[in-house]
Order: structure tokens, then C-alpha cells, then sequence
């Protein structure tokens, strides 16, 4: 035998690794990054407490403490939490025990590019109901959803790269029109003007999954944890998937000591969501430009300018491209950063838009 290489199985021949471009230039505006880091008073909590830790014992193989404190934050029970690396891990669980080759899962376009790539990943059919051109989600689409017979409906809400929020009344729809799993994927809820959360709706509706994370609002995307709240047979069912010991001790305590201080955390989000008022209304002003409505801390445009994404990183910033995408040609998602950094990139496309019509 001379073969040098083991092939990957058919389904991932043509797959390109996930991931948006990390390149070092002044305004990185690209991946929904919280531009503020942690609280100053939590770092030193959280060296504090590792240093009672016992790193050469194995971590709480059910983290029960992180657990708790999900559980508190959500006045749920501790038998409704379940956290892991991240709520892309948490629906990476959830399709391993609810999907399978067997099974389908259907959401919309546009929406998260990573569902599709979930579904691969775990042998799932996939299947996609188009939002109107206004990317709202209707009781026509909620519909047409119910009418694919999907085994799990995945939904993000806000939804990404989108911005906007599905109405509660949709989630009570389709779980009353469909025996799916249903998973409301949360992860940019905190930045909604109100609560739209549909946490309390878990209690009504026992296949209900609402996925959230600690990377978005809580500022802590280096830390990578997400959780879910469900009916507790969810939790039963998760675990038989899941890693040994897939939550390490570091994380488990960063994440309860990161709850416990919960206001602080968030006190940010009011800069963040009168950042993206101010983005929204100045882009609006702008030829050649469309801005959709957001809840969450970006916003998606789409512009005629050719090549925006192009002359914008020529300028020093950096978006997230959706120009190719289907249904998003012409369009780029911008991270709300600090006020300096909107203003960079305000300027910038200002700039493009002028030098495109001279």
C-alpha cells in the first residue's frame, strides 16, 4: 500500500474551514467582539479564587456551581442548565443527540453561516425557508418552517447577520404546529432594546431551547462559554454526548464569578446600544447605502459602491464581507466598537462613497 493520505469522508471533501479574517489593522469592526474588556474588579476575583483550585484534580465533570448560577440568573432549576465551550458547542450537542443522519434541521436565510455547517458536521439534513427581502420573520415564514416536517427548527434571534429580533408569538407558533426540537439561539439578546428574551416561554413549551453565551454581552469572547436553558430531559439527553470533563476548572470559575458580578458586566450596553442608534441614523443619511434594523450589536448594510468591503480595509478597517452570500450581494456587517472606532468607520465609508461617485 502507498497511499501517504487518508481521504475525509465525501460530506467534508469541499468544506472550507469556518473563520473570519484576524488581520491587524487599526479598527477590527468583523467578529461581534464587545470592544470593552472585563471589568477590572474581575480579574482579580477570578485570580483570587483560581489560586484555591486544584489543577492536578479533574473539573466537576457537571459543573454544578456554573450551573447554579446560570440557574439563579434565570430563576429556573439547576436540572434545566447545561454549559459548554461556547453556544456554538452547546448547538453542536444539541444536533448530536436530536440530528443525525436521519434528521433534519431547518432555519432561514440569511442567518448564522454556521448552522449548515453544524448540520454537516453531524451527517443532519439541512433546510432553508427564505425571510422576505425585508429579512422580517412572519407568520408566513414561521409557516412555511412548520411545513418542512424539520426534526430540530434552529433560529437565531436577534438574528445574525441580520440584526433583528423574532416576535415571542412565532416560537409559541411553531412549537404549537410542529413536534420539533426548538432552539432559540440567543447570543445577542442582552443588546436588545427591551426584554425579548424567551427564556420564560421555556416553562410553557417543554421543546423549547433557549442557547445563550457569555462571549457577546459579557464581554468575554476569550473565554468561549455558552448554556442552554430547557425542560430537563434536554440536560439528560445532552450528557450522553458530551466529552469527559468538557468544561475545564479555569472556565467553570470564571464563569460563576463573572455572574455574581452580573451589573457590572453589563453596565456597558447602554454605550453599545446608543452607538448603534447613532450608526444607524448617520448611514441611513447616506447615499448608496441600506441599513437594516438591529437589536444586536452590529449592523448589516448593503451598498451599490462596488468592492466596499475592499477600499474600507484600505482604509484601515476591517467588516465582515457577505458581498458573495446568497441573498446578501452587497452587503457587509459592522461590529459596533467605541464611539472612536464608529467614527473611523463612518468616516471611512463616507470617503468610499465619494470617491465611488466622482
Amino acid at each position: 500500500m502507498t497511499a501517504e493520505r487518508v481521504p475525509v469522508r465525501e460530506s467534508l471533501r469541499d468544506v472550507e474551514p469556518y473563520g473570519a479574517p484576524q488581520l491587524d489593522v487599526p479598527v477590527r469592526l468583523n467578529t461581534n467582539e464587545t470592544p470593552e474588556p472585563p471589568p477590572d474588579a474581575f480579574l482579580s476575583a477570578y485570580v483570587d479564587r483560581i489560586g484555591t483550585t486544584s489543577l492536578n484534580r479533574y473539573p466537576d465533570r457537571d459543573h454544578v456551581e456554573l450551573r447554579r448560577s446560570i440557574a439563579a440568573r434565570h430563576d429556573v432549576a439547576v436540572e434545566q442548565v447545561w454549559a459548554a465551550n461556547g453556544s456554538n458547542e452547546v448547538i453542536m450537542q444539541l444536533l448530536q443527540v436530536y440530528g443525525g443522519v436521519d434528521r433534519t434541521v431547518a432555519s432561514v436565510s440569511p442567518s448564522y453561516s454556521m448552522y449548515p455547517e453544524f448540520c454537516r458536521t453531524t451527517q443532519t439534513g439541512f433546510v432553508e425557508v427564505d425571510l422576505p427581502d425585508t429579512f422580517e420573520f412572519t407568520a408566513a415564514t414561521a409557516a412555511a418552517l412548520a411545513a418542512t416536517g424539520a426534526d430540530v427548527i434552529l433560529l437565531a434571534s436577534p438574528n445574525n447577520p441580520v440584526g433583528n429580533v423574532i416576535d415571542q408569538g412565532h416560537f409559541v407558533r411553531l412549537h404549537d404546529q410542529t413536534d420539533a426540537l426548538i432552539i432559540a439561539d440567543e447570543a445577542y439578546v442582552e443588546f436588545a432594546d427591551g426584554d425579548c428574551s424567551v427564556v420564560p416561554l421555556v416553562a410553557k413549551l417543554p421543546r423549547l431551547v433557549v442557547v445563550r453565551t457569555l462571549s457577546k454581552a459579557f464581554r468575554l469572547a476569550g473565554l468561549r462559554l455558552g448554556y442552554l436553558v430547557a425542560a430537563p430531559w434536554v440536560v439528560a439527553d445532552v450528557q450522553k454526548v458530551r466529552l469527559p470533563y468538557h468544561l475545564d476548572s479555569l472556565k467553570q470559575i470564571a464563569g460563576v464569578v463573572a455572574l455574581e458580578r452580573e451589573p457590572e458586566f453589563l453596565a456597558h450596553r447602554a454605550m453599545i446600544v446608543a452607538e448603534r442608534h447613532r450608526m444607524v441614523a448617520a448611514l441611513a443619511e447616506l447615499p448608496q447605502v441600506e441599513v437594516y434594523p438591529s437589536a444586536a450589536n452590529f449592523v448589516l448594510i448593503r451598498s451599490t459602491v462596488d468592492e466596499l468591503f475592499d477600499r474600507l480595509l484600505a482604509r484601515g478597517v476591517l467588516v465582515r464581507d457577505f458581498s458573495t452570500t446568497r441573498r446578501l450581494q452587497g452587503c457587509i456587517r459592522v461590529t459596533i466598537g467605541t464611539p472612536d472606532e464608529n467614527e473611523a468607520f463612518l468616516t471611512a465609508v463616507r470617503d468610499v462613497i465619494v470617491e465611488a461617485t466622482d
